[in-house]
């Protein structure tokens, strides 16, 4: 990636943050190898599903890595496409829905507003 906010994935920074934690890494591997599996939900099905969340989340790692392993699954690019519409409805879902805490703070602003007069 070229945004320097994100370094460039190395083997030499995977080996020093495995070696830091090497048992937690082990656990999140194996972690992430089950909740991928086959299972009630094909990996395909897992896969959108885990392309649209890296869309909420914005991590350019996993919306590269699982739209990699959405196409390798058999997806197909609209499917992946719809995907991603779907979870930016949820955000804006979500905005839209929050607002509602906005509003309750200016009517209890306007509440506490002395009055003129």
């Amino acid at each position: 990636m070229s945004d320097p906010l994100y370094p460039t994935p190395t083997r030499e920074l995977a080996a020093r943050r495995k070696a830091l934690a090497p048992e937690m890494l082990a656990a999140f591997d194996n972690f992430s190898r089950t909740v991928f599996a086959e299972g009630a939900l094909p990996v395909k099905t897992k896969q959108l599903i885990a392309l649209a969340v890296s869309h909420v989340t914005q991590c350019p790692f996993c919306i590269r890595a699982h739209t990699r392993a959405a196409k390798r699954h058999g997806a197909s690019e609209q499917e992946m496409m719809e995907a991603i519409w779907v979870a930016a409805e949820m955000r804006a879902g979500a905005a839209y829905a929050h607002s509602l805490l906005a509003m309750d703070e200016m009517r209890a602003m306007d509440e506490a507003a002395p009055k003129p007069g």
